[in-house]
C-alpha cells in the first residue's frame, strides 16, 4: 500500500470536475440519435464494443490525466477502453469508466455517468475518492475515506433508514445486469427480498441511490468489473450504507486491475438490508 494520504495528494476532484465538463460538452454535441450509435470498429479491455462516444469520452479523461501527470501526480490508470496505463507508480490506480450506462448514453436514456476511483492498493477496501457524476440529472458525487460522501455540495448524513414492507422486504431495490434471462432466474429471489425493482442502467448511479436512500438496496444480477462500481461502492460505505461483493474470501476484495467480471456487488443501508439482496440469485 502507498504511503498514508499519498493517493489524495493531488486535485483528483479538479480533475473530476474538469473532466465532467468535457464530457457533457461532447455528449451535448451528439444529439441522441445516429452520431451516438456510431461505433470505433474495436473493441475495448472491458469487452465492450466502443463507441466513438465512448473514444472521445476516455480521450477527455485522459487529457486531465496527463495534466496530473505533469504536474508530478504517479499513479497507474485502469480503463474501459485502454486497459492498465502505467502513469508511473503501480500502487496508486485510478480506475475510469467514462460513461457508465454507455447504452443509456447512445440511446438518449437519462441515466450515464462519469466514474473515477483513486485507490493506494489493489482492491475495492483500498478506494480513497470517488466521483461520480450522472449527466442526466446532472448530480455528483463524491467520497473522500474516512471524510465522508456528498452529493453536491451537501454531505450525506443522517440519510433516511431503509423502509420495509408488513412482511420484511426491502421497499425499492435497484437491479443492474438486467438482461431478461438474468430476471427470469432472480425473480423469486427479488420477489422475497423486494416490493418493488427499479432498473437504472449503470451500476454506479444505482450505488449512489442507496448513499442518498432513494432506494433501499442494490443487487447486480451478474458479475460486474472495477471499473463499474469502484467510485460508487466508496460513496455507499462513506454514506453510512454497506457493500459486498459475493463470493470472495473478503467482502471487499475485489480486485480493481482485473477488467473482468470478477464478482457481483450488492449494497444496502444495513447488515439485514445487505443479507436479503445478497441472496438474490446471480446468474454468473
Amino acid at each position: 500500500m502507498a504511503a498514508p494520504g499519498a493517493a489524495l495528494s493531488h486535485d483528483w476532484l479538479g480533475a473530476c470536475r474538469r473532466s465532467a465538463d468535457a464530457l457533457g460538452a461532447i455528449l451535448a454535441a451528439a444529439a441522441p440519435g445516429p452520431e451516438r450509435l456510431r461505433e470505433t470498429g474495436t473493441v475495448g479491455e472491458g469487452g465492450d464494443r466502443t463507441l466513438v462516444l465512448d473514444q472521445a469520452a476516455e480521450d477527455a479523461v485522459f487529457a486531465e490525466l496527463e495534466r496530473l501527470h505533469d504536474a508530478g501526480a504517479r499513479f497507474t490508470a485502469i480503463s474501459e477502453e485502454r486497459g492498465v496505463v502505467d502513469f508511473g507508480d503501480p500502487v496508486v490506480r485510478v480506475v475510469i469508466d467514462p460513461i457508465d450506462g454507455s447504452l443509456n448514453a447512445k440511446r438518449g436514456l437519462g441515466h450515464h455517468a462519469l466514474s473515477i476511483a483513486v485507490a493506494d492498493g489493489p482492491t475495492m477496501a483500498d478506494v480513497a475518492f470517488g466521483y461520480v457524476f450522472d449527466f442526466g440529472p446532472r448530480e455528483e458525487w463524491r467520497a473522500v475515506r474516512g471524510r465522508g460522501a456528498w452529493l453536491g455540495d451537501a454531505q450525506l448524513v443522517d440519510v433516511p433508514a431503509e423502509r420495509r414492507t408488513s412482511d420484511g422486504r426491502l421497499e425499492i431495490v435497484a437491479v443492474e445486469s438486467a438482461a431478461p434471462q438474468r430476471l427470469a432466474a432472480a425473480s423469486e429471489g427479488l420477489t422475497a427480498a423486494a416490493y418493488r425493482v427499479r432498473a437504472m442502467g449503470a451500476i454506479a448511479i444505482s450505488l449512489c441511490q442507496v448513499a442518498a436512500g432513494r432506494v433501499d438496496g442494490m443487487a447486480s444480477l451478474g458479475r460486474c468489473r472495477s471499473v463499474d462500481a469502484a467510485a460508487a461502492q466508496l460513496i455507499v460505505r462513506e454514506s453510512g450504507g454497506l457493500v459486498a461483493f459475493p463470493g470472495l474470501a473478503e467482502p471487499l476484495g475485489a480486485p480493481l486491475d482485473d477488467l473482468r467480471a470478477i464478482a457481483p456487488v450488492v449494497a444496502a443501508r444495513s447488515q439485514a438490508g445487505l443479507e436479503l439482496v445478497a441472496a438474490i440469485p446471480v446468474s454468473l
